[in-house]
């Protein structure tokens, strides 16, 4: 049976943190993951946890700067200090909730100096998150959500974390981004299975619920569950309505 991860990122985002782990659970989601969840102290996030029986499978490290336009700070050279910072910050709070993966997010970057940063960085957070046996997870990103993202396609990616070369780095393979800049989902997700971490999924191209659009959502999560995938998958899609409203995918 396939199950599923809210991403409260996007979902029942109008309630706090806590309480949309809460809703999750009463909404029959088999586990929960999140976006930035710093400003929630860790003891009222690992309490909702402890309540409902849910893991944290995920979140991500802090973006920066949001006012100047970051979106991560890993790839971006001279701010290796402030890269660490947010890396430091997020594995200790993951740890504190039980939490198995931290996405490490790479930023706007590019060229030979952002690369060899970003794998320098990358090292840093695979050493320091095997202290708490954490897996670091790249997604790329699509170029038409976040033009001039460092990361953007699952190539890219593999050759990081083989030039990484440590056992706990791994890719986050997010089916909306990967349609929109590659395609042929199938095929990508069965040749990269080893190196893939986490799944997430939304609809392409609109980002919504995954019941309509250019991608067949119950064909593609059949051929996951084939392939042995037993982690729950993560629905990390925008929402126009209530996050309640829109479940009706889920059966």
């Amino acid at each position: 049976m396939t199950t599923f991860s809210a991403n409260l990122g996007f979902l029942w985002n109008d309630l706090s943190l806590p309480d949309a782990i809460r809703a999750a659970k009463a909404a029959g989601f088999a586990a929960v993951e999140c976006h930035w969840p710093y400003s929630t102290p860790t003891q009222d996030v690992k309490a909702a946890l402890d309540e409902t029986g849910l893991v944290m499978l995920g979140l991500n490290t802090s973006r920066g700067n949001v006012a100047v336009g970051d979106n991560g700070l890993t790839a971006i050279p001279g701010r290796e200090v402030e890269a660490r910072a947010a890396i430091d910050q997020a594995l200790e709070y993951a740890a504190a909730i039980a939490t198995p993966n931290v996405h490490v997010m790479a930023g706007f970057a590019g060229g030979p100096k952002a690369h060899a940063t970003f794998v320098a960085n990358l090292k840093y957070a695979c050493e320091a998150a095997a202290k708490y046996g954490i897996t670091v997870l790249i997604e790329p990103l699509n170029h038409y959500d976040a033009p001039n993202y460092f990361l953007s396609t699952t190539e890219q990616a593999k050759a990081i974390i083989l030039e990484v070369g440590l056992p706990n780095i791994k890719l986050m393979f997010d089916c909306y981004h990967v349609q929109l800049m590659e395609g042929n989902i199938v095929r990508r997700l069965e040749a990269l299975l080893p190196y893939i971490g986490h799944i997430q999924f939304a609809s392409v191209p609109d980002r919504g619920t995954p019941d309509h659009g250019e991608l067949n959502y119950a064909f593609v999560f059949e051929r996951i569950k084939a392939l042995g995938w037993d982690v729950p998958l993560g629905a990390e899609y925008k929402t126009t309505q209530a996050t309640s409203e829109t479940l009706s995918w889920m059966t």
